[in-house]
């Protein structure tokens, strides 16, 4: 894909396809590394914290996960060598979060990866690319000694907001959990989030059978509001093959080891992040109209795209309103562009995290 053909995003790359981060283009202007570039102001209808914290209390169902299981002495060093974060060098009591490129850089999958024992890990992952996902690496494990399983069955998942998560992470208010730790109780692990609105966030895994916390239940919805409002995307299958990670920052989420071993794409992903040329990046949205991952974004007058929507998730708080995750050329958001999908206005504003510099 090229730097300027806005036309393939969304849609796998073709043979020869430009990564789309590596040529220089004057034209456009990067972003800040340090704080989200100017978005235009959000509506007056964005929902306040206080609304928030009163509806994400709660255990919700995550069906929409799967996990798929590595296991074996040489589990670490195969997704060392496959995805985007370091799994040979775990500290005690924390997560991973990683994704998986093609060749081009290209993230084909995004996993929050826990390590259950030295050889045994947990790859949590968007259940409508589980299979094509696991079928990818499995063509990669050759003599390794590895096994790569669907072990979406033999595991409990549940998202936890609120003091739920507080108290499932040992972190007592006011104090905010930091991402990506991993709270060990027995078998059960409690893996810190990116908080909603300042809202904890906890994802929960355990052996199937295992009994969940006790809270009151949150429902799915609610739930896939929370990740939206998080600002950190999940890939799924609308979307795979559409962005390199910078174009979603995670980079800045803990999601990519530039000092870390090769794995697929690592020259794409290093490339565009040491040579100052992200052109895109993640923003939050909302729109008074369904989104959906893979909608393209215009600028009337426009006939390129300059955006994607990544996730989306109707809001519980607002009737008729509909709130995103979108990746935007900086560009587009640095000059104020009115934003469309289709005939209806979308409002970008700054995700709730800073960009990292200090890579």
């Amino acid at each position: 894909m090229q730097e300027g053909d806005e036309s393939q995003w969304g849609k796998s790359p073709r043979p020869g396809d430009d990564p789309g981060c590596e040529h220089d283009n004057s034209a456009m202007t990067s972003p800040s590394p340090t704080a989200s570039p100017r978005a235009p102001a959000a509506s007056e209808a964005t929902p306040s914290p206080a609304n928030a914290a009163t509806l994400l209390e709660g255990i919700a169902a995550l069906p929409h996960l799967g996990v798929i299981r590595a296991q074996g002495e040489e589990a670490a060093k195969f997704l060392q060598g496959q995805l985007t974060q370091d799994f040979m060098l775990i500290p005690e009591g924390r997560a991973r979060f990683a994704g998986y490129c093609s060749p081009k850089g290209r993230l084909l999958a995004s996993f929050v990866g826990v390590r259950l024992a030295a050889d045994d890990f947990a790859l949590v992952v968007s259940a409508d690319i589980l299979a094509p996902t696991l079928k990818r690496l499995s063509m990669f494990v050759l003599r390794a000694k590895v096994k790569l399983s669907d072990a979406t069955a033999a595991f409990e998942l549940r998202g936890l907001a609120g003091e739920a998560a507080r108290s499932a992470l040992g972190v007592a208010a006011p104090a905010m959990p930091e991402p990506w730790t991993d709270q060990v109780q027995g078998e059960a692990h409690a893996v810190a989030l990116y908080p909603a609105d300042g809202v904890p966030r906890a994802l929960w895994l355990a052996p199937a059978g295992t009994t969940p916390p006790e809270a009151a239940t949150l429902s799915e919805a609610a739930w896939l509001w929370s990740e939206v409002r998080s600002g950190v995307a999940t890939i799924t299958a609308p979307v795979v093959e559409a962005f390199v990670p910078q174009m979603l920052n995670y980079e800045s989420v803990g999601g990519v080891n530039f000092k870390k071993g090769c794995y697929p794409g690592q020259e794409v992903v290093a490339r565009s992040q040491f040579r100052g040329q992200i052109k895109r990046r993640a923003f939050n949205a909302q729109a008074q109209t369904p989104l959906a991952p893979g909608q393209e974004l215009l600028v009337t007058g426009e006939d390129q795209p300059c955006g994607i929507v990544v996730q989306a998730a109707p809001s519980p708080l607002l009737t008729g309103h509909w709130e995103a995750i979108v990746s935007l050329q900086a560009q587009t958001v640095q000059a104020q562009a009115p934003l469309f999908c289709g005939p209806h206005p979308v409002q970008s504003a700054p995700v709730p995290y800073t960009l990292r510099d200090d890579l």
